[in-house]
Formats: structure tokens, sequence, C-alpha cells
């Protein structure tokens, strides 16, 4: 029998007030529970919660596990079982799962090798960039020149020439 500690719903319509419960796993939500452990009222300011953390210990050392929603009223109320139980922790099922893609991507970084140069290389000397020379225009205060072209390579034509 799979026990869960989770919450069992009293009150009335738009007034809720909760029962921390161990029940079989199989039974509704507000079936009959094995044992009551405590209570939560959320529309108290604070809300208010009191869990008996000795019944809690024993439950959780037979193997009770609580909800995502008591484990976090756990941690608020400070109720935790004591040293000998199990810790209480949320269920893996609460992670949020990667998708396919996310998980592809993860496996192909980690499969690709560490000791790849970067990408993205330094500018050569030789080629300064247009980059480069705004740089060096804004140092010296000057307006932005031309960039010089290769000895090899003929002149551009200038605009005088064209006319």
């Amino acid at each position: 029998m799979a026990v869960r500690i989770r919450l069992s719903r009293v009150g009335a319509t738009k007034r809720p007030s909760y029962r921390v419960v161990a029940i079989d796993s199989r039974r509704p939500r507000d079936g009959r529970a094995l044992e009551i452990l405590g209570f939560y009222d959320p529309l108290t300011k604070p809300a208010t919660v009191q869990i008996d953390a000795e019944r809690l210990a024993a439950w959780v050392g037979k193997g009770a596990l609580p909800s995502d929603t008591v484990a976090k009223l756990i941690k608020i109320n400070g109720s935790a079982p004591s040293p000998g139980a199990p810790p209480v922790t949320e269920s893996p099922a609460s992670k949020p799962k990667r998708s396919r893609k996310k998980a592809a991507a993860a496996a192909t970084a980690e499969a690709a090798p560490t000791d790849v140069a970067p990408a993205k290389a330094a500018p050569t000397d030789a080629a300064p960039t247009e980059a480069a020379a705004a740089d060096e225009a804004a140092t010296t205060d000057e307006a932005p020149s031309a960039p010089e072209p290769a000895p090899d390579s003929e002149p551009a034509p200038t605009a005088e020439a064209t006319e």
C-alpha cells in the first residue's frame, strides 16, 4: 500500500481549509484518511499551518511520501521529521523536464571537445577593419580616414578621376 501525506479539502464553498492527512494514494482527495496529521488554513494572514511533527515523522519513517504542497508546508511550519527518519523531499516528478531539443543540445555540448580554438579570431594588422579605424580615430580626435589599400593592388579611383 503506497501511503501519501497530502491535503484533504474541508470547509464551505469559497472558504477552503485543508487537513494534512496520511492516506492511501489510490483513494480520492477527500476519501477516508488513515490519520489526520494537521491542518492548513490559507485564508488567514499569514496562512495558518499546524502539523504534528511526531506523527509526521512516524509516517515518513514507514515510507509515506509527502506531496509537493505538503513538503512546502512542512518547510514553512518547520515541523521536519526526526533525525532518524528519512528526509522530506519533493517527488522527482515535480522537476521540470527538459525538452528534446535542449537535451540534444546538452548532449552535443558535452560530446564536443573543449580544446577547440575560439571562433572569433583577433583582427590582423595587415588588414585593419572599420571598427579598428573608428577606434583609432576616436582616440586621436581626427576624422576617420579610409583604410589604405594593400601595396600590391591598384589604387582605388577617386571622385576626380571619374569626372
